[in-house]
């Protein structure tokens, strides 16, 4: 199992959202790169960035930033927020990211998703937020009429590296993952899925090593690392006692 450690990128510094309103906005580092060391230092093997701006305004609006935490950070990163077309993806594998995440566009444009994956196999990822069920776009300020299981299914053949799955009511408020909504979507497809949204406490970490969640790839954690809730040390040592830690990937 992989715990993604997540930074969160707005206005060029680390913050955490509550449930995605950008007006509630906690800002955490206004060094990201220097949050990515920490990050490392404290065991982790990936990291989740997202450009927060960028979902809302459909292209990169914290390139600097991003490019600040790969200069000083050997983790191999996965990156979304505003990734709508192939030459936003081919530049910032370029520029060393290993795993981009398509979240708006998926539902928009699929057909971009299959030739992103075609022409970067085992580089792509879905973004799947949904609220109630159904899934939104453009940073979460917009609901669809598509399922998370259609979206997911849509993408079945497609030679996509993983799916990344928010419960956006739980995001930020420390209320802990909707496992039983992420398992019934990670058995609705073979693609390996990563849990996000509301990982509260070492508990989480504790229910994701259990059976039942051994098809997950993985969880990302945000705020209960940044507010001490979570100590890193014990999650990474609960992860290599069962285990589970995980093979590196394709970068």
């Amino acid at each position: 199992m992989i715990l993604f450690p997540a930074i969160d990128l707005k206005e060029g510094r680390c913050v955490r959202l509550v449930q995605g309103d950008m007006d509630q906005a906690t800002v955490f580092n206004d060094d990201p790169a220097a949050q990515a060391e920490t990050f490392a230092a404290q065991g982790f093997s990936w990291l989740h960035v997202v450009d927060l701006d960028g979902a809302f305004a459909g292209r990169p609006m914290n390139a600097e930033a991003v490019e600040g935490i790969i200069a000083r950070s050997a983790m191999p990163l996965q990156l979304g927020g505003g990734i709508r077309d192939m030459k936003t993806v081919d530049g910032w594998i370029e520029r060393g990211i290993t795993r981009v995440v398509i979240g708006t566009a998926a539902v928009r444009d699929p057909q971009f998703v299959r030739e992103a994956a075609r022409v970067h196999p085992g580089r792509i990822a879905v973004g799947i937020d949904a609220r109630d069920g159904r899934v939104a776009v453009e940073g979460w300020a917009r609901l669809s009429e598509m399922t998370a299981e259609e979206l997911a299914q849509r993408f079945e053949d497609a030679g996509v590296a993983a799916i990344i799955y928010t419960d956006i009511a739980r995001d930020g408020i420390l209320k802990g993952l909707n496992v039983e909504a992420t398992l019934r979507l990670a058995e609705a497809v073979s693609i390996p899925v990563i849990a996000s949204g509301g990982l509260a406490s070492i508990d989480d970490v504790k229910r994701l090593l259990e059976p039942d969640c051994a098809i997950l790839e993985g969880a990302i954690t945000g705020r209960a690392l940044y507010d001490g809730r979570l100590d890193p040390a014990e999650a990474m040592a609960l992860i290599k006692a069962a285990g589970r830690t995980p093979a590196p990937l394709a970068s």
